[in-house]
Formats: structure tokens, sequence, C-alpha cells
């Protein structure tokens, strides 16, 4: 199966090889003497290295990525550097070899958190002139995805595969979705117990980052926020302080487990493939778990839709990875090349087709071989999801924000703080640690 378009190989590639070749004279690359189609030799051309740093592929998807790109450009030759699995493990490796200003590492891939961080840091390139001298419209990318990459109206990361929250539910029990919020508390209540179910809803309350993610869409759905474009808190005002009263009420009613407080992605995944049921919220990811008929009590029963709306209408909480470039990078230029090719329609095509990652350029949805590639890709819904999907606070501080968060929604979920009091603490805890 062909996996790349070849419209994005001939003139193209032959100029960005005469460009990079005449740039890598500085860069002090290792010489090689290729062969012409006869056995004898050709000019000199010189060859720079970069060094690739990702996270554990194991759907070889990347080794591909790689492949495709040295042989359309046959002189940068990509070294991939694999980095913890655990993705806090690999954000402290990047901060102390990049706070040391170490060359080391020449592109990463990113969290979607991170972005900000990395660019007050100092650790991660703007990528703006290199943009908009080839001319990519970022338009074309899902426009949370965007956002995520973006500081102080500064592009730091280009999105690479991208994720968002969805409402999972029982095709035996429901026959259409509910729109609202509102909506599905009353459904959740009415239908718990139904097909044999215990639950009306599940959802990760825990505290921990991906109660953040919930919390992010209830406020989002409600018109609020927590942090703004300008990097000003906004977290106490009525809007947010609606959307965390919704997220207390669906926490404290009667059809979600006594134990949500202890919910994460795992717990609320076991109980769904386990039947006990109506709706829940979680990630695409679950789609696929729901529908193993080996390990699961639903499959063939599970149908997915937008998360509900609110007063502002739906939202859903963007996750998914970047690609940024080490501001210390020796190869600047070899490094854009690859990460243009990754983050552009032949790379994320490739991303999506091999390893099944979501693209987050809005075309590639369109394309056959990416829809036949995974259900998700073809659905509508999915597609709508990801159009929607917001950011979590883009900060350098985001760590320090998301505890904060954690631990007054937390608090408030628990019925120790009302949603105002939770709303009012970290208005003046976040903008304390932005003040540090």
């Amino acid at each position: 199966m062909e996996l790349w378009n070849k419209k994005f190989v001939g003139s193209v590639a032959l100029s960005l090889t005469l460009l990079l070749a005449a740039c890598s004279s500085d860069n002090g690359g290792s010489t090689t003497e290729p062969e012409d189609d006869d056995g004898g030799d050709t000019a000199t051309e010189e060859q720079v290295e970069i060094t690739y740093a990702s996270g554990v592929d194991v759907t070889g998807a990347t080794d591909i990525l790689i492949e495709e790109f040295e042989k359309q450009n046959p002189n940068i030759k990509v070294n991939r550097r694999e980095m913890p699995a655990d993705t806090g493990a690999s954000h402290d490796q990047y901060v102390t070899i990049f706070s040391s200003q170490s060359s080391e590492i020449d592109v990463f891939d990113a969290d979607v958190i991170w972005p900000a961080e990395f660019a007050q840091g100092q650790y991660a390139l703007e990528l703006d002139r290199f943009i908009e001298e080839d001319g990519i419209n970022m338009d074309d990318y899902f426009p949370g995805t965007v956002q995520s990459g973006n500081f102080n109206g500064r592009q730091y990361a280009m999105p690479m595969y991208t994720d968002a929250g969805l409402l999972f539910y029982r095709t035996d029990i429901v026959e259409t979705p509910p729109k609202t919020w509102d909506e599905l508390f009353e459904m959740a209540g009415s239908l718990q117990g139904e097909g044999g179910t215990e639950f009306g809803y599940l959802m990760q309350a825990n505290q921990y980052e991906g109660m953040v993610c919930n919390a992010v869409e209830f406020i989002a759905a409600y018109g609020g926020g927590v942090v703004n474009e300008n990097n000003e808190v906004i977290v106490n005002n009525p809007k947010t302080i609606a959307g965390i009263q919704k997220m207390i009420d669906f926490v404290n009613s009667d059809f979600v487990p006594r134990n949500i407080l202890s919910f994460q992605e795992t717990e609320t995944n076991n109980a769904w493939v386990g039947g006990q049921a109506v709706f829940a919220r979680n990630w695409p990811y679950m789609q696929s778990t729901s529908n193993d008929e080996a390990a699961s009590e639903v499959a063939g029963n599970v149908g997915f839709s937008l998360l509900p709306s609110g007063d502002a209408g739906n939202a859903a909480t963007l996750g998914g990875w970047m690609l940024m470039i080490n501001r210390y990078s020796e190869q600047q230029e070899a490094a854009w090349e690859f990460v243009k090719f990754m983050s552009g329609p032949e790379g994320q095509k490739i991303t999506a087709v091999e390893g099944g990652r979501a693209p987050t350029l809005e075309a590639l949805y369109e394309d056959p071989e990416v829809q036949e590639a995974a259900a998700l890709f073809a659905n509508e819904e999915f597609v709508a999801t990801l159009q929607n999907a917001v950011p979590r606070p883009v900060s350098p501080i985001y760590p320090q924000i998301s505890n904060i968060m954690q631990v007054e929604l937390s608090k408030a979920l628990a019925g120790e703080l009302t949603a105002e009091e939770a709303a009012a603490n970290m208005q003046r805890d976040i903008e304390s640690a932005m003040n540090e």
C-alpha cells in the first residue's frame, strides 16, 4: 500500500536537498560520497546528522517515518533516541538536558502541556520564521492543537497527533445520546440499572491530571476559563464557577460509584468494559477496549459522541503530542525539515496509517487510507470533537497550576468547599505562583 502522496517528493524534495547541502557546510557534518546508478562517484555531498528524541513506539510508525524522510533527504541522517515511557520522567530529562544548553537532542516530542513551559525556559526554538518562509498555513490544523504550541504570540511547537475526551454510551440502552450536560444528568439517573448496569455515569474524579481534564471540559462548556491568552488568571468568574458546580453535581449524584473520587482512566475503563455503566467519559482508546470480544462485556453495544454542551457549547480537553526543536541545536535548518515532514500531510498520514494516531490536519480525515486505518477517523462525531478540543491552561508554570487545581477541585468535589470558594482559592494561589 502506498503510504505517501508522490506529489510531495518531486521538485520540492530536490530543492530542499540542495539548500540543506549548501547550508550544512558550516555545521561540521560527516562527508559521504554517494555513487551514481552506474557505480561511479558523483560530486561529494555533505551529510548532517540530527537526533530525534521520542517515547516508546510499539507500532513501528516512527521508524517508517524516519526511513521515508531520509529517503527524500539523503543529506540528513536522523538518529533516534528513545525516552522513558513515563511522561513525567521524559519531561524531567528534557529539562535537565536543555537547562544545561546541551545540543545533544535536536528535535523532540512534547506533550501538549509542555510548550509554554519550554518556551518560557528558553529551551525551545521559535518556529515562526520557518513557518512563514515555507508558507505553512496553520489554519489547516485543528485550532486547539495550534493554540497549545503558541506562547506570547509565537509558535514554538508543531502539532503531530491529537486526542480528545469523548462520551461513550450503551447502544443497547440509549437510542440517542444526550446533547447537554443537563440531559446527561437526567438520563444517567433514569437509565441507571438498565441492561444490568450499576451506574449511570463514569468519569475521572481522582486527584490527578485526569481530573483536571474533566474539569476543563465542564468549565469550557459553560464559557469559563483558568488562564487567558494574555497569561492572566480568570478562574474566579461566574462562568467558571457554573462549570465547577456542574462537575460537583455529577460527582455527588446517586448514579456514579460511591468511590468515584478514586477513579482514574483505568478504573473507568475496567468498570465500563465490565458492563457496569450506561455512560462514561474517557479518551478514544476506550473504543478499542470496549469492542475487544475476549475481554469486554459490552462489545458490539458501544457508541460514542461529543461530550455534552453547557451554556457555551461543547468542549473536550485536548490531548496529544507536538514536535519542538531544541533552541541549542547546532542543526536547526535540518531539524526544521524533519519537523516539517513529520507534522505535514505526508508524515501525519504515515503516523495515522501505521501508528493509528489521530492527525491534527483536518483534511487528512477525508483520505480513504486514513479512514480505513481506524474506525474513529471516518466518524464525523470524532472529527467534530477534535475541532472543539480545548487546551489546558497554556502557561509556563502549568505543572504548578495543575497541582493547585487538583487540590482545590478535590476539596470541592469532596464537599469541603463550595464552587465559589474553590474558584477564589485557585485565583489567589495561581496568581501567587505566577508572581513568584
